[in-house]
């Protein structure tokens, strides 16, 4: 029992990584094509561009000095661009 609870940290920022860079990879991908311009282009630069912010959140998250710090930035980010993804799917 000890040892999971020693792990409980590690496993926390890994869900973090898996699971809330990809929900952050996709609310980018989203917010991108509320822009103004090309439909097709702001899809496409969407989708190149939720690699790099999976990538970077990835980074973020085992970067951070607790796994309660690096969900409140991954949190912090998603508000960011939810406001921008509720446009696109609002329309």
């Amino acid at each position: 029992m000890a040892a999971v609870l020693r792990q409980g940290p590690l496993l926390s920022r890994i869900a973090a990584a898996a699971f809330g860079g990809y929900a952050l990879g996709a609310l980018f991908s989203v917010a991108l094509v509320a822009l103004p311009g090309e439909t097709a282009g702001n899809v496409l630069w969407g989708m190149l561009g939720s690699f790099l912010v999976w990538s970077m959140a990835v980074l973020w998250v085992f970067a951070a000095s607790s796994a309660s710090k690096a969900w409140w930035g991954l949190g912090c980010a998603a508000l960011a661009l939810l406001p921008f993804a509720v446009v696109v799917w609002s329309a």
